[in-house]
């Protein structure tokens, strides 16, 4: 869903959430929401036609109207706090449809805590952060504010991420089927997403892989840090970033090698046995035990 880049410099709101917020006493700000991946039509068609995954996962394919009117059509596998979107070339607008693209969202769990981190970004040396709000449409043409976000630059390859904090109006609108705050502030990923994962065996994404360029890196990683992940360097040039039960590994590779290379998630319940599935050029491995392994291996790039 990086598209919002697009959207934001195409004239979405502009410094929506810019004051700093009170001392955090350390708490982690910032935590893993959603990655997309853009993979080969083969493997997206697979994915989006595969039995086993609406049995695995709340699993649905889904178009969504954002800013501006702009779409994208997605196939999601949906856990308790956190989700996987997967594209095929072209089901998202400009070069973030590119083969290889990939994008990621942290989120607040209060609100007012992504205030908070755009000051820390400018503590860090992000002068001018790129602030926008997006927008949601149901489908009758009145678009309701959905989050409120920010990037680190206006420019990238194609990888970004973005820190985002879910709008009040959004939570108040009853086509969104969200739940009642837990605490005063409320704004969690527990809250946006649905229950209907409990019905399934995937809980939630615990890890990700991605290859991004180091360009893309440099970009992401003042974001991460000021949301409270611990970020280690990898002497290839790779980071890898832990906080809130999820761990991101980058690989730092040239832009014709870029794209979503591996998804941890766990079970709601443990299976006795190994399974694998093999999924058009993924192949994801559930069991034994209470975790699952979604790889993704050289994509058909002439498709």
């Amino acid at each position: 869903m990086i598209m919002v880049v697009a959207l934001a410099l195409a004239g979405a709101v502009q410094g929506g959430v810019s004051s700093a917020h009170a001392e955090d006493g350390g708490r982690q700000l910032l935590f893993y929401n959603h990655a997309y991946g853009v993979l080969d039509r083969e493997t997206a068609d697979a994915i989006e036609h595969s039995p086993y995954l609406r049995d695995f996962a709340n699993f649905q394919v889904r178009t969504t109207t954002g800013s501006g009117g702009q779409t994208w059509t997605g196939r999601y596998l949906m856990g308790r706090e956190t989700y996987i979107e997967l594209f095929g070339i072209g089901d998202v607008p400009g070069k973030d449809g590119t083969l290889g693209a990939t994008g990621m969202g942290v989120s607040a769990e209060r609100e007012g805590d992504l205030a908070t981190v755009v000051a820390r970004l400018r503590e860090l040396g992000i002068s001018d952060p790129v602030e926008f709000r997006q927008t949601r449409d149901f489908g009758d043409g009145v678009p309701v504010p959905w989050f409120d976000a920010v990037f680190t630059t206006e420019e990238y390859d194609l990888f970004g991420a973005w820190g985002m904090e879910y709008r009040p109006e959004y939570f108040a609108d009853p086509r969104g089927n969200t739940e009642p705050a837990a605490y005063p502030g409320d704004v969690g990923r527990e809250r946006y997403l649905s229950d209907g994962y409990r019905d399934h065996l995937m809980r939630d994404v615990t890890g990700l892989r991605l290859a991004v360029t180091a360009r893309d890196l440099a970009g992401t990683l003042p974001l991460l840090k000021a949301g409270g992940f611990a970020v280690r360097p990898l002497p290839d040039g790779g980071a890898v970033a832990k906080g809130g039960g999820t761990t991101l590994r980058f690989d730092a590779v040239p832009l014709d090698q870029v794209g979503l290379r591996q998804v941890e998630m766990s079970l709601n319940r443990p299976v006795s046995s190994r399974h694998e599935e093999r999924i058009g050029h993924s192949a994801l491995v559930v069991g034994p035990g209470s975790r699952a392994v979604w790889t993704f291996g050289d994509q058909d790039r002439q498709k």
